[in-house]
């Protein structure tokens, strides 16, 4: 990865608060065009929080958050979603009784360039084909896996710049997971900058250009993918090696 590739993202020193609870004590972190970025961190290190400061949903104290160049520190949640970045959340967080077409277009509700969202839902029917097999199934009905690719896909409709993924694994069976991130490669691929925030590790690694360590609200580590998976202390932490 060229270090020239512009900056798409950018927290300077970001503090973030629950109340009196410090969540976030100076997080710096970047993903430039082209790459895909990892969030590793144990339960309650802060990467969620670090997503919910980004997408406007739990604004910081101190900090700045740039966003192509522009302080979206305190800008509103929908005008960030407006801006380009989209979010697949944890859990899912489908609409269960709607279709799996339905949940889609709910992703494009802010879209005001409606000539394009049947190109966008072709290319998430083709990431995901089993979605189109499944488009009038209702989203409850559907497997883990699949309401996996749902959340992705109803993220992929915002046409966003900046792609942000919180436990796209989580609760899924292995065969679900490679195929989740070879997924994530391919929108990659295409051209779409991602903030994984994962816990596998390895296959986050894996897909992964460079990787920042969260412990406790502050960055631990930050290096590229390889060097973050031969770092004894990564091994040992979130690798399983003993």
């Amino acid at each position: 990865m060229s270090t020239q590739a512009a900056t798409v993202l950018e927290l300077h020193d970001v503090h973030t608060y629950y109340g009196s609870i410090h969540a976030l004590k100076g997080v710096s972190l970047e993903v430039r065009e082209g790459e895909i970025v990892t969030l590793l961190g144990a339960n309650g290190a802060g990467k969620s929080t670090t997503l919910r400061s980004i997408n406007g949903l739990n604004h910081p104290r101190r900090g700045k958050i740039r966003f192509q160049g522009d302080d979206i520190t305190n800008a509103p949640a929908h005008s960030i979603v407006g801006r380009g970045i989209a979010q697949s959340p944890e859990g899912r967080r489908l609409f269960p009784r709607m279709t799996v077409l339905e949940n889609l277009e709910m992703g494009a509700f802010q879209r005001v360039d409606r000539s394009g969202l049947q190109e966008d839902l072709d290319r998430v029917y083709s990431l995901f084909p089993r979605l189109l097999e499944r488009k009038s199934q209702k989203a409850g009905t559907l497997s883990g896996g699949e309401q996996q690719m749902v959340a992705i896909g109803r993220a992929l409709m915002a046409h966003p710049k900046l792609l942000m993924l919180d436990e796209p694994s989580m609760g899924l069976a292995p065969i679900f997971v490679e195929r989740i991130f070879e997924i994530i490669r391919e929108i990659n691929s295409q051209g779409t900058p991602i903030l994984l925030v994962e816990q596998n590790a390895l296959m986050a690694l894996d897909v992964a250009s460079r990787g920042y360590v969260l412990e406790t609200g502050k960055i631990a580590l930050a290096d590229d993918a390889k060097k973050l998976k031969q770092n004894e202390d990564v091994k040992k932490t979130y690798l399983g090696a003993s």
